[in-house]
């Protein structure tokens, strides 16, 4: 296949990706969870010009603007405001099309000063599938459109970052400043995305620094003048929130989300409902809260959320405000115990994503060789190595090492060249096997996607994201006389922790808890809890004008006699008590 059918090919590809990402996202099923529901929180935050109270050291804001813009935009309320968001989503999903398309552009264009002479296996069209396809494969598997989430667009920012890097390397003069200035711009939107970024940005300058010395032969004062162009449009863009952030905090802070994952996944200090009391939960941390959770009742826990006057469920709407002065102590015993947890799940994900690798293997094999002389690829191949090591020091989820095996993979392919007694094959074997792995993932969304649409067919859920179960309870809030700015209360894992979009979505606020951390038979638990109805009026005393959790409904009956009063709603597994009258 000659270069001129192989752009037909990509041009067709990324056209076929519009309506097929469209599809897909209109029959991705209902997928939220508390992370979305608070990024939700924070865009009517800033959708209301109440910017304060959006400063958040957990979530951060570039996210929520998206959304924010998405209700203006298409004039959402509660009951439809997740179809603009998968609208988002699919939106950024094209921003992550176009910076796999700068980074392998920034890719090919480094090849080219730095081994001009090279005979390259794959050319910028080949490669650009190639990073398509393991865009496409990772859409449907860890960055699904349904997910309300702020992953795939720090994907996006993360691709564009490192290949406008790539470009600075690349290019000479004053255009070369440019690109390190647009770099720095970038990652800043990527700092707004998510906190880890700011590392990012320091390591990604520091590369820029010293291959610019290294290995472009620049003069050094040059390559410091455009570190500087660099961190200065950084700044631009990420200094105001980091400012904001260390005013609010009364430190210097780039935001906590990296320092708070180290203290519960690596010291090991509780998560939720930490009380100053709790010496035997702190883990290896050291444990002044500022602000803790107002305790009513230590047997059962009975937690008031009033002091916080934003967020659906207050306890992960900010976890910075109610986990203020943990400090966590290195503890190498309790790191290494964290590491090799990491190293089997680094092994699951690689399983997980064997199309890839098997690629790798059979171009080795038949056509292509690894040349590593050209240098070209140690920024890419090295920033997603070190990105992948930072996480895995904490904790490793596929969303968020996604970005970093990808930069590997596209760097590892980059350097591959021909083998001259294998001329004939290299020629035409490698666009042969990349157009079949870029189609693949393809066919695998579309199927997919149908799959989706016959499922919700069958039980009748339409639009995809109204479900039942949720909007079912939202509803019977509603017709118990609930209104939108009404107090209420929860009990147990599934109602407060896992899945608490129903309260959202009825527009009502939780200001208190009784601690269940059983998501299952929750009416025995409420049987047997000592002091029970004091727990209900303490609820009743912060303003709770319900209680609502999560039942089976073949238990809410007679054998279970704390189960009286309790209302269903709808034909849901949720269930509410009312604790005040009627209004």
């Amino acid at each position: 296949m000659n270069a001129s059918a192989i752009r037909k090919v990509l041009w067709i590809y990324l056209l076929l990706l519009v309506p097929l990402a469209w599809f897909s996202a209109q029959y991705d099923g209902y997928a939220i969870d508390g992370d979305a529901v608070a990024y939700m929180d924070l865009a009517d935050l800033i959708r209301g010009h109440n910017l304060h109270a959006a400063v958040n050291g957990y979530w951060h804001p570039l996210y929520p603007a998206f959304l924010a813009a998405a209700q203006t935009i298409f004039h959402t309320n509660r009951w439809n405001e997740l179809g603009a968001y998968y609208a988002v989503n699919v939106f950024i999903f094209f921003l992550e099309v176009g910076s796999v398309l700068l980074l392998v552009h920034g890719l090919v264009s480094l090849r080219k000063r730095l081994a001009p002479a090279m005979e390259s296996l794959l050319s910028f069209d080949l490669l650009s599938l190639f990073g398509l396809s393991l865009l496409v494969i990772a859409t449907t598997r860890e960055l699904s459109l349904d997910k309300v989430r702020t992953d795939s667009l720090l994907q996006a920012l993360i691709f564009g970052g490192v290949g406008l890097l790539l470009e600075a390397l690349a290019s000479e003069g004053s255009v070369a400043f440019v690109y390190a200035g647009l770099m720095g711009l970038t990652l800043g939107f990527a700092y707004l995305t998510k906190s880890f970024a700011f590392l990012l940005a320091l390591l990604c300058v520091a590369t820029l620094v010293a291959f610019s010395v290294l290995f472009c032969k620049r003069r050094i004062p040059v390559a410091l003048a455009q570190s500087v162009v660099a961190l200065v449009l950084f700044g631009v863009v990420a200094g105001p929130y980091i400012a904001a952030l260390s005013r609010q905090h009364h430190r210097f802070d780039f935001g906590d989300s990296g320092s708070l994952n180290y203290i519960w996944y690596v010291s090991g200090t509780e998560k939720m409902h930490l009380q100053q009391r709790m010496t035997d939960s702190f883990g290896s941390a050291t444990v002044e809260l500022k602000h803790p959770e107002q305790e009513l009742m230590r047997t059962p826990g009975v937690y008031s959320y009033t002091q916080m006057q934003h967020g659906t469920y207050p306890p992960w709407f900010d976890p910075t405000y109610w986990n203020d002065h943990i400090t966590a102590k290195f503890s190498l015993s309790r790191l290494m115990a964290r590491d090799e947890r990491n190293v089997v799940l680094i092994f699951r994900y690689l399983f997980n994503h064997p199309e890839p690798l098997i690629l790798l293997l059979v171009l080795l094999l038949t056509c292509g060789r690894l040349n590593w002389r050209g240098r070209y690829a140690w920024p890419i191949v090295g920033l997603g190595i070190l990105i992948w090591a930072i996480y895995s020091l904490v904790n490793v989820e596929e969303r968020y090492v996604t970005a970093a095996y990808l930069l590997i993979l596209i760097g590892l392919f980059g350097v591959f060249e021909r083998r001259e007694r294998y001329e004939r094959a290299s020629l035409i074997v490698p666009s042969a096997i990349l157009l079949l792995f870029a189609l693949l993932p393809l066919g695998a969304m579309a199927r997919q996607a149908a799959e989706n649409r016959r499922q919700l067919s069958i039980i009748g859920q339409v639009p995809a994201w109204r479900d039942a179960q949720i909007f079912g309870a939202a509803e019977g809030l509603q017709a118990m006389g609930l209104k939108p700015g009404d107090s209420i209360a929860c009990i147990g894992m599934t109602a407060c922790v896992n899945d608490f979009y129903w309260a959202r979505a009825a527009g009502v606020r939780i200001v208190g808890e009784i601690y269940a951390p059983e998501s299952k038979h929750l009416a025995t638990q409420l049987d047997t809890m000592p002091y029970r109805q004091q727990a209900l009026d303490a609820l009743r005393s912060q303003g709770a004008k319900v209680i609502v959790g999560a039942f089976d409904p073949g238990e809410m009956n007679t054998n279970h006699p704390a189960t009286e009063g309790w209302q269903r709603l709808g034909e849901t597994r949720y269930y509410a008590l009312r604790l005040s009258p009627k209004s």
